[in-house]
C-alpha cells in the first residue's frame, strides 16, 4: 500500500530545506523540557505555553532572528494541559514573519484536556444500586479532586474508544414518553420490566435525554413520582421552563409515529452491560463494566478536564494575525454545561437561555411568527475570535464532547485545510455570529462594525466522520452569518443530523451574509437519528451565494424519527434567497423549498447529473490519505433505499411501435419470468405499464427493450409523495386492496414544476384536510411517480370496491380538498394522446 504523506509535512520540510540561509527562530517543546530552558532543540521547553512567552518577547524586543517568521517544534507525545492555552494580539505574526505551531515529527503532538484514570480494580463489595447482572464484572478506581470539589465528567474514553454513560436503554434502543404536561412542566413515562419503580424514584441526579424533531434536550431530573406503572418526572430549573415554554422543537405526541423517544441516564442502577460507566460524585468513584478484550490493568483511560484547549483571542481593533497551527493533534475537551444547566437547543446545537410561545404571533420582520428565543453558543475545544490569517492544516480534532473548531466572530481570511474532525459530541466546525444571547434569533444580523461578520473563511478538504455523536442536533459544518465562505471538497459521514448547515434567522430580510459557497462536498451516512433534515440545509437571504457540485447520498433509516418521510437531500428552508443551485449529484430529487424567498435558481440536480461530479467530489487527491481514518456505518444501520430500485416499489411504462395488444402477451411473460403477476400489466390506448414491487428493474428494462422491439421504455422509481393509512389516518390498512393507476404531464414551465412538488412536499404539514379527506375515503396509500414531466399516480383501495364512489367522499364537507384540486389544476396537462380537455387518463388493470 503506498503511504502518502500530509501535504502540509510535504511542504514544511521544503520549506525549512531551502530557507536554511534565512532560518526563522524557532523554538522547541518536549516532554524531556523543561520550562526553565531556552527552548533549543538540545534544550526545550516543557510546554506550548512558555514556547508562545519566549516567542511573544521575541516579538516585543524585534528580535532580528524573526525576520522569516517563528517556528515552534512540538516534539511528538501526549501534553496533558492543566489550563487553556491563549494566544493573543501580542502572539501575531506578519504576511513576512508568520508564527507557525507545529509537530515536529511524522507522529503528531497531541494537546490534551484530559486527565488519566489509573488504579483501576474490580469490585469485591457490595456497591449499593448495581444491578445484579454487574455484579463481579465491574471495575472501579477513585476520581482525581480539584480542591475541594471532585472532578465531574461527562465522558470516559478507554483506549481511544469513548464509553457508554450508563442509561436504561441500551444499545441504540429508547422508550417512548407517555404524555408531556405543559402547564406542568412534568413529563410522564412508563417503567421498563424488572425495574425497580420504587428505588428509581430515590435516585438523585438522573437525566433525561427526550428526542424532539430536529434536536435532543439534556433534562436534569429534580424528582420522579411514581404512579402504577407509570412516573411522571419534574426537572431543575432553568431547562424546566425553558423545555415546557418553547413551542419548536417540542416534545413530540402523535399516534401515527409515536412519542418522542427518551432514554433516562447517569445512575448506578442504569450500569448493566459491557461499555457502560458510571461516576459517584459524591465518594469520587467511578465504575465501568469492560468490553470484550479490555485489560483494565493497562487500559489508558482518559477523561475531560477542560473545556477549551485552545483559544485564539483578539480585539475587533486589535486581532490576532498570521498565526498557524500544522499537524498539532487536540484531544479530550469536555462540556459542562448539560450538567449544570441543562441543555434544550433550538437548532444546530445552539442552546435555548429563553424561549416561549407569543399570545399574538408577529413581530417586524416576521408578521406570522409565533416564537420568540435566545440561544448561547456551546463550548469549543480550540476557539477562534478576532483573528486573519489564521489556520489549521493537517490537524486531528478527536475526543471532544462538543464543538471541535469554532471561528465565533470577527475572523477573516482564515484557512481549515486538510484536518481530521472525528468522535465529536457537538459540530465538528462552526464559523459566524448565529445570535448573540441579548438578541432573539429571528432578528437578521447586521452590525454597523462590518469587522465583526466572519469573511472570507475557506474550509476545504477536511475529513469529518462520527461527529455530532453526543448532541445529535449539531451538525458537521455549520456557519451562520458569514459573508464569503468557501465550503469546499470536504467529506461528511456519519453525523446524526445535517452535512452542511448554511444561515441563521430564518428571514428573508437583509442581513450580514451574501457571496457563500458550498462546492463539490462528498456527504453520505448522515440523519442517523433526527429528521426534518438534509445533506446540505441552508436559511435566509444570502445574495451571490451558490451550491453547486456537491456529492450527496446515503441517508440513514433513523430508528424514532418523528416524520419517517421527512427527510431530504437539498433543504432551502425559511427566507432561503437569492441561491444558485446546481449540478448537484443526489440519488432523487428529493428536495424541500420551505417558505423560500425570491430569485433562487435550480437547475440540473439529481441523478441525471454527470459521474464525474461524484468523483471530483470529496477530499482532492493530497488529502486522501486521511479516508483511512474514516468510520462509517460501524452498526449496519439501514439506510433509506429511494435510489435504489432494490425492493422498492416502481413503474415501467412501455410504448411499443405497434398495437399494445400484440406486445401485451409478450410484456406478460417477461414479468412471469421475473415473479410478477399478469394483473400488475396496465394500459391505456397504445401504452402499457407495470406496477411492481421489485428488485430487477433494470433487468425488467432490458428485457422489455431487447424482446419488444422499438419500444421506449421509461422507469418511474422517484417517489416523491406517499400518503399511507397508518401513517396519516391511524388505521390499520385492509388486507387486499385494488390499484388504480392514472398518468398526467406537468406543464413545462420549470417554475411551476417545483412549485408542484414543493407543494407536495409540504402538502401533510400545511394541507392536512387533503390526508383527512383520503382517510374520509378510505384510501389506503398514495404514490407519486415521476419521470421528467409525467406522472404516475397510484390509489389504493379496498378490493372490491369503486373509485368513482370513494372519491367524491374525499371533499364532503371539506373544501380544503376542492382549494387543492383547483390549484393543483394549473400545474397539470394530458399527456400525448388525450383529448383537450383530457388530464388525467386511467391505465386499465389487466385480467
Amino acid at each position: 500500500m503506498i503511504n502518502f504523506k500530509p501535504s502540509w509535512l510535504v511542504l514544511l520540510v521544503g520549506l525549512l530545506l531551502g530557507n536554511l540561509s534565512s532560518k526563522a527562530a524557532d523554538i522547541y517543546v518536549s516532554l524531556k523540557g523543561s520550562d526553565r530552558n531556552e527552548g533549543t532543540k538540545i534544550a526545550p521547553v516543557a510546554s506550548l505555553l512558555n514556547a508562545l512567552r519566549k516567542a511573544r518577547e521575541l516579538r516585543r524586543l524585534k528580535d532580528p532572528s524573526i525576520k522569516n517568521g517563528i517556528n515552534i517544534f512540538i516534539e511528538k507525545g501526549v501534553y496533558y494541559l492543566t489550563e487553556s492555552v491563549i494566544l493573543r494580539p501580542e502572539d501575531s505574526g506578519t504576511a513576512e514573519s508568520p508564527t507557525v505551531i507545529t509537530s515536529l515529527d511524522e507522529d503528531q503532538a497531541v494537546l490534551s484536556g484530559g486527565l488519566l484514570v489509573s488504579g483501576w480494580k474490580k469490585v469485591v463489595n457490595n456497591v449499593s444500586g448495581l444491578p445484579n447482572a454487574a455484579k463481579g464484572k465491574i471495575w472501579v478506581s477513585d476520581v482525581s479532586s480539584l480542591g475541594n470539589s471532585v472532578l465531574e465528567f461527562r465522558q470516559l474514553w478507554i483506549d481511544g474508544k469513548k464509553a457508554v454513560r450508563a442509561r436504561d436503554w441500551n444499545g441504540e434502543q429508547m422508550g417512548r414518553i407517555l404524555s408531556w404536561d405543559f402547564p406542568a412542566k412534568t413529563c410522564k413515562i412508563p417503567f421498563l420490566p424488572g425495574k425497580d419503580a420504587a428505588g428509581l424514584a430515590q435516585i438523585k441526579g438522573i437525566e433525561m435525554v427526550i428526542q424532539q424533531w430536529w434536536a435532543i434536550a439534556n433534562l436534569r431530573v429534580k424528582s420522579i413520582q411514581v404512579n402504577g406503572a407509570e412516573a411522571e418526572l419534574s426537572f431543575m430549573e432553568p431547562e424546566r421552563r425553558v423545555q415546557s415554554e418553547h413551542p419548536w422543537p417540542a416534545p413530540w405526541i402523535s399516534t401515527k409515529t409515536g412519542n418522542s423517544p427518551y432514554y433516562l441516564t447517569n445512575a448506578i442502577q442504569f450500569l448493566d452491560e459491557p461499555g457502560e460507566w458510571y461516576e459517584d460524585l459524591k465518594n469520587g468513584k467511578v465504575y465501568y463494566w469492560p468490553r470484550a478484550g479490555e485489560n483494565m490493568n493497562t487500559a489508558k483511560v482518559v477523561v475531560p478536564n477542560l473545556e477549551t484547549l485552545v483559544r485564539i483571542e483578539g480585539t475587533i481593533d486589535n486581532p490576532v494575525a498570521y498565526v498557524s497551527f500544522k499537524g498539532v493533534s487536540f484531544q479530550h475537551a469536555g462540556w459542562l454545561r448539560p450538567s449544570r444547566f441543562g441543555h434544550v437547543p433550538h437548532q444546530a446545537g445552539m442552546y435555548m437561555l429563553d424561549a416561549y410561545k407569543l399570545k399574538i404571533p408577529g413581530t417586524p420582520d416576521k408578521k406570522g411568527l409565533e416564537n420568540q428565543a435566545w440561544v448561547g453558543r456551546p463550548a469549543a475545544a480550540v476557539e477562534v475570535s478576532y483573528a486573519q490569517h489564521t489556520g489549521f492544516e493537517g490537524c486531528r480534532f478527536e475526543h471532544h464532547a462538543s464543538t471541535g473548531l469554532d471561528y465565533k466572530r470577527g475572523t477573516h481570511d482564515n484557512k481549515i485545510k486538510g484536518n481530521l474532525f472525528k468522535d465529536i459530541g457537538g459540530s465538528a466546525i462552526l464559523v459566524g455570529v448565529f445570535s448573540d444571547e441579548a438578541t432573539e434569533v429571528h432578528l437578521p444580523y447586521n452590525p454597523t462594525d462590518q469587522r465583526e461578520i466572519c469573511t472570507n473563511e475557506s474550509i476545504t478538504n477536511n475529513l469529518i466522520t462520527d461527529a455530532t455523536n453526543e448532541d445529535w442536533g449539531c451538525v458537521g459544518i455549520g456557519a451562520g452569518y458569514v459573508r464569503g465562505i468557501n465550503i469546499a471538497h470536504n467529506e461528511i459521514s456519519d453525523v446524526a443530523y445535517s452535512g452542511i448547515s448554511m444561515g441563521w434567522g430564518w428571514t428573508k430580510s437583509s442581513n450580514a451574509m451574501r457571496d457563500n459557497t458550498i462546492h463539490a462536498n462528498k456527504i453520505h451516512h448522515y440523519g442517523k437519528y433526527l429528521y426534518d433534515v438534509a445533506g446540505i440545509y441552508t436559511l435566509s437571504a444570502q445574495p451571490g451565494s451558490v451550491i453547486t457540485n456537491n456529492y450527496i447520498d446515503s441517508i440513514y433509516k433513523a430508528p424514532y424519527p418523528h416524520d419517517p418521510e421527512h427527510w431530504f437531500y437539498l433543504y432551502t428552508d425559511e427566507g432561503s434567497s437569492y441561491f444558485t443551485v446546481k449540478n448537484n449529484w443526489t440519488p432523487a430529487e428529493k428536495y424541500l423549498q420551505n417558505a423560500n424567498g425570491p430569485d433562487n435558481v435550480w437547475l440540473g440536480n439529481g441523478p441525471k447529473v454527470n459521474d464525474s461530479v461524484k468523483v471530483k467530489a470529496g477530499l482532492e487527491f493530497d488529502y486522501r490519505y486521511l479516508l483511512n481514518s474514516r468510520s462509517v456505518n460501524n452498526n449496519n444501520q439501514s439506510l433509506n433505499s429511494i435510489e435504489s430500485g432494490n425492493g422498492n416499489e416502481i413503474v415501467i411504462e412501455v410504448v411499443p411501435p405497434s398495437s399494445a395488444e400484440l406486445s401485451k402477451p409478450l410484456m406478460v411473460e417477461i414479468c412471469r419470468e421475473k415473479g410478477i403477476s399478469a394483473s400488475a400489466i396496465y394500459q391505456w390506448n397504445n401504452r402499457l405499464l407495470v406496477y411492481a414491487t421489485t428488485n430487477e428493474a433494470e433487468a425488467l428494462m432490458r428485457q422489455f427493450q431487447q424482446r419488444i422491439k422499438g419500444a421506449e421504455v421509461r422507469l418511474y422509481k422517484d417517489v416523491f409523495y406517499k400518503f399511507d393509512r397508518k401513517k396519516h389516518c391511524g388505521q390499520e390498512p385492509v388486507k387486499e386492496w385494488d390499484n388504480i393507476i392514472l398518468s398526467t404531464n406537468l406543464v413545462k414551465d420549470e417554475a411551476m414544476q417545483k412549485e408542484y412538488l414543493n407543494y407536495h412536499a409540504t402538502q401533510f404539514e400545511k394541507w392536512p384536510e387533503v390526508a383527512k379527506g383520503f382517510c374520509n375515503a378510505d384510501f389506503q396509500q398514495l404514490r407519486i411517480f415521476k419521470n421528467g414531466r409525467q406522472l404516475m399516480l397510484v390509489i389504493s383501495i379496498p378490493k372490491g370496491a369503486s373509485l368513482d364512489e370513494l372519491n367524491p367522499k374525499t371533499t364532503l364537507n371539506n373544501p380544503r380538498v376542492d382549494q387543492w384540486n383547483a390549484l393543483m389544476k394549473k400545474y397539470q396537462e394530458g399527456i400525448s394522446g388525450t383529448r383537450p380537455d383530457e388530464v388525467w387518463v386511467f391505465f386499465a388493470q389487466n385480467k
